[in-house]
């Protein structure tokens, strides 16, 4: 009789549309991998072995098999939010259990850490006290929202044109009288408390092709010294006499406000020229800057955090990492959107994103579902059909049964 095999299909038909449902309920997931109901025949084993006209005794649901195959990446509006581009999951800590992740949804909470809608802790490399990423070992992400220190100025590079044609100027240098230089120009200085101090330079031609440099602080030629600074001098083309200047100069700067004194500061010319053209100012730089408040940050493809502060500098607050698996397949779902290594999956492989086998991350995107709705519904209608056949299946047997009952 074939109660025994439509009784299987029934089953078979029910765990299918069971998997089908799921998909379709997650179709609007972020990060949910659909899965596939996996079935194998069944044959009775006899004494005598295998018989090539064995009807078999029906089904059986083999495995639900996930596919890891990509979902759309869809553009949020957080920037804490990241989307894989390729292999690999996010490695959350669930109060230090491992656990991995497609979704990408992630947020701060009040410690500073990236964490989840479950309140499971992003895992990468963070910083160490020099501002260096530490990958020894993955750890919770934490985010510093502290100011970021000043730096003190230490070396300034300008390049400009001195015009050759200016006049030879004979008078002692005065920075309130204007006949006792040539040309000047000015930029910011920082002390080591993040104090910002105008820095005026001064350039007066002593002699053909020879200038001397000037400088003065807030105004005063008492806090740089020496005085001058240096001494620019020029071949007959116009650049600078490698031989007669010795660059870059060695400045002191004196502050009375409680900042680190004196502060030594190289002051460089390389590239400067002296042409018969105006006077003009190609590029002034230094490397100080004042403390800044964190007013962003963003997450580039490779996981690198970069938080941005309001005196425009960025800085490293951490790096993402990834894990992929031999067989991801092997995962075992724990729900909320995470899968658990097991034997079968593999030891799970570590790194940066956009390494190896991993993929990109984008920030401020998610990975949608990959559920492709009207293929699960078509499987809806074809589940539907085994089943109604596999009820037929009863309702033949039941009828022939019924027959042979009825004999007399």
């Amino acid at each position: 009789m074939g109660f025994q095999q439509a009784l299987s299909g029934l089953n078979a038909a029910s765990r299918n549309l069971d998997v089908i449902g799921n998909n379709v309920a997650n179709a609007n997931t972020v990060g949910f991998k659909t899965s596939q109901a996996q079935f194998a025949d069944l044959f009775a084993a006899s004494l005598s072995g295998a018989s090539s006209n064995t009807a078999g005794i029906g089904t059986r649901l083999a495995a639900v098999a996930q596919q890891f195959t990509q979902g759309a990446v869809t553009v949020s509006s957080n920037p804490l939010d990241m989307a894989i581009n390729g292999s690999g999951f996010f490695r959350l800590s669930d109060n230090g259990t491992i656990k991995y992740s497609r979704n990408g949804q992630f947020q701060l909470d009040k410690d500073g850490y990236i964490i989840n809608s479950a309140n499971m802790q992003l895992t990468g490399y963070p910083i160490d006290a020099t501002g260096a990423l530490d990958t020894a070992s993955p750890q919770p992400l934490r985010l510093s929202t502290s100011d970021l220190a000043p730096v003190a100025t230490t070396q300034m590079a300008g390049v400009l044109n001195l015009d050759s044609r200016a006049p030879i100027i004979g008078a002692a240098f005065d920075p309130t009288n204007s006949a006792t230089f040539t040309n000047s120009t000015s930029l910011s200085v920082y002390d080591s408390l993040g104090n910002a101090h105008s820095m005026s330079l001064y350039f007066v031609k002593t002699a053909a092709s020879t200038w001397n440099v000037y400088g003065t602080l807030d105004g005063a030629t008492g806090p740089v010294t020496p005085s001058p600074l240096g001494t620019l001098t020029f071949t007959s083309t116009g650049a600078i006499d490698t031989t007669a200047t010795t660059l870059p100069f060695a400045a002191s700067l004196a502050f009375t406000n409680g900042a680190t004194t004196p502060q030594a500061v190289n002051v460089d010319f390389t590239g400067t020229t002296q042409f018969g053209s105006g006077f003009s100012v190609n590029a002034l730089t230094q490397d100080g800057y004042t403390s800044g408040k964190l007013s962003g940050f963003s997450i580039s493809s490779d996981g690198t955090i970069l938080g941005r502060y309001t005196n425009g500098r960025t800085s490293t607050l951490g790096q993402v990492v990834m894990a992929n698996f031999t067989n991801p397949n092997g995962l075992v779902p724990m729900g909320g959107n995470t899968w658990a290594e097991s034997a079968d999956s593999g030891t799970p492989l570590i790194g940066e994103p956009s390494s190896g086998n991993l993929g990109a991350l984008q920030s401020g995107a998610v990975e949608d579902s990959n559920v492709d709705l009207t293929a699960e519904l078509v499987n809806m209608i074809t589940a539907q059909r085994v089943y109604q056949a596999n009820a037929q299946t009863i309702k033949t047997q039941d009828a022939v049964l019924q027959t042979l009952v009825n004999l007399r």
